[in-house]
């Protein structure tokens, strides 16, 4: 008699525990499923929405098949970054149909009027993003580069189809950010 009291006792336990293990395990789950998504979502000034999605290559921008993507890493307080803007906007109006220029701030919590500020001051007639996902891109364009926490500011990565083309670290010449272009496009 005493075996079936302990049976339904030993039973409830084993079911407690395993109903707590699936739970966990779910909530795990989706826990990862969220770590592990493969897209970055940015805000623009304008609020358009950019997706970029990480890929084995590197990163690819929605929509850009078959186009060279410039992520520009900058800050506006930055004399070199806001050197580069000029420049950057010359070769975005330039190949207007086959560059896509994004303007990527370090500056956490930045008013968007100081953004546009620089914009309109330093003529960067590309797409700026202010968005929480800043970090994440910049991380994982650092990463990939692997130049580690501290690297030096402006940084532009040239990406085609997802794959990195080139990355310039510091005030770089127009021309030759515009010969990789070339290369790049096979003109």
């Amino acid at each position: 008699m005493r075996k079936i009291p302990l049976l339904t006792t030993l039973l409830t336990i084993g079911l407690l525990f395993g109903g707590c293990s699936k739970e966990k395990e779910n909530n795990t789950q989706k826990a990862n499923s969220l770590l592990a998504t493969n897209e970055i979502v940015l805000t623009s000034l304008n609020n358009k929405q950019l997706v970029v999605k990480k890929t084995d290559k590197g990163l690819q921008l929605e929509g850009a098949k078959g186009k060279v993507v410039m992520y520009d890493i900058f800050a506006t307080w930055c004399p070199p970054c806001q050197a580069e803007a000029s420049h950057l906007a010359s070769l975005q109006k330039k190949y207007k149909n086959k560059l896509v220029v994004i303007g990527i701030t370090v500056e956490n919590g930045i008013p968007n009027e100081k953004l546009e500020a620089f914009k309109k001051q330093h003529d960067a007639n590309y797409t700026l993003v202010n968005s929480s996902a800043n970090a994440k891109i910049i991380n994982e364009i650092a990463k990939k580069l692997k130049l580690g926490r501290d690297f030096g500011i402006p940084l532009m990565v040239m990406y085609k189809d997802g794959k990195i083309v080139n990355y310039y670290q510091g005030a770089t010449e127009e021309e030759f950010i515009e010969s990789d272009i070339k290369k790049a496009l096979d003109i």
